[in-house]
């Protein structure tokens, strides 16, 4: 047998750790282990008929390769957010440009090279690790005949089908220890801290990290906000603060009432631009509306560096033990996934039917903008 693995999107810490129990565990089934740099685009990348020159785009992995990974955040095969399915001509290596058909929307379809690459390889079973555009790729390619186990991953805890996801509670843990830091110059400046995490579309890190540290305000993705009654909000909170000053959460992917979602930079090949700039124009409303000075920070990549705690450390290297072990039993085409506190596999598809959002009416108060849980009992640990 023998395993391909990659990881593709955004880094987050606890790949390294799945990554090191795919390995050990398939090892231990007397299993080869091939990991692909880069996400797809190490495939993507791979020259079945220059195999000497594409050795770059590999990996090796075996338990001397990934004894202390562990110990680090990030990911030792590296990433990308290449997506195959919607490959602009021009960022194609040399050997595939031409041999495509364009779609209407100027981009080319490149899996059946994939496909070709796993072929040649030998690649028996492809494990891919990732958030739900990874994770979508890889459904599509079992749904071609490529078998496939997907690991979802994302710091936003957001792949439909799954309650956790690697990487969410290192986030929640580093934003919090962030946040709470920062109340240092916000206090002896006495003004509104501002702090934008990420979180696209799902304001979950957002709402939990706000919740642990007790700020006075969050702001979530999917409630659309009044900077003005946020500035009336905070105003009040700073004065009523004995140490003079205010603090709210808000996510990236948050817009006020009435306006879209800010975003900068050129759109990638797949139509996405960069989210980002929303903390620093609230924080200048808020100067505008309140006459009390800011504080903005956008914590962003801090988020998501350095080590992962001891719950990623668990789940990463749970799912990864879980998905050998199916692999072992004959099974692919699921997804690895934590439900209602228990371990368990669900159709890899499944992360395409659907959207993760917060639950707004169980644990968000829109009119005082705070996250407000309605009921603790029955709930999971994290609060889902």
């Amino acid at each position: 047998m023998r395993i391909g693995i990659l990881t593709g999107g955004g880094d987050v810490p606890g790949l390294n750790s799945c990554i090191k129990a795919v390995t050990r565990r398939a090892t231990e089934q007397g299993w080869e282990v091939i990991g692909f740099r880069r996400g797809w685009a190490g495939p993507l990348n791979y020259n079945p008929d220059d195999p000497e020159g594409s050795e770059r785009h590999l990996m090796r992995l075996d338990n001397e390769a990934v004894r202390t990974i562990d110990r680090e955040g990030g990911t030792i095969l590296h990433t990308t957010r290449t997506d195959p399915q919607w490959m602009v001509e021009a960022k194609l290596p040399d050997f595939l440009k031409g041999k495509f058909k364009l779609s209407d929307k100027g981009t080319v379809d490149t899996t059946p090279h994939i496909l070709r690459v796993f072929e040649h390889l030998g690649i028996d079973v492809m494990v891919t690790i990732g958030g739900d555009g990874t994770l979508a790729y890889a459904a599509q390619l079992h749904g071609e005949g490529m078998k496939t186990v997907s690991i979802p991953k994302t710091m936003d805890n957001d792949v439909f089908g799954t309650d956790y996801c690697i990487g969410f509670s290192t986030a929640v843990s580093r934003s919090v220890e962030h946040i709470n830091a920062l109340r240092t110059s916000t206090g002896s400046h006495e003004r509104i801290a501002v702090v934008e995490l990420f979180g696209r579309h799902s304001g979950e890190t957002a709402l939990i990290a706000s919740y642990l540290a007790d700020v006075d305000r969050a702001i979530i993705a999917e409630v659309p906000f009044d900077v003005a009654k946020l500035g009336a909000l905070l105003a009040a909170d700073r004065a009523a603060n004995p140490a003079r000053y205010a603090m709210v959460v808000i996510s990236e992917g948050a817009r006020m009432e009435g306006g879209e979602r800010l975003t900068y930079g050129e759109a990638d090949e797949y139509g996405r631009k960069r989210l980002g700039g929303i903390g620093h124009l609230v924080g200048e409303e808020l100067t505008k509306i309140t006459g009390i000075d800011t504080i903005t920070q956008s914590l962003a990549y801090l988020m998501r560096a350095g080590p992962p705690d001891a719950l990623d450390q668990m789940v990463a290297k749970s799912f990864g033990t879980l998905a050998v072990q199916e692999i072992a039993a004959g099974r692919s085409g699921f997804m690895t996934a934590l439900r209602d506190g228990n371990y368990e596999t669900v159709p890899a598809a499944l992360c395409t039917e659907g959207r993760k959002r917060v639950d707004v009416k169980a644990f968000y108060d829109r009119d005082a903008y705070r996250p407000r849980i309605a009921q603790v009992t029955g709930k999971p640990m994290f609060l889902y």
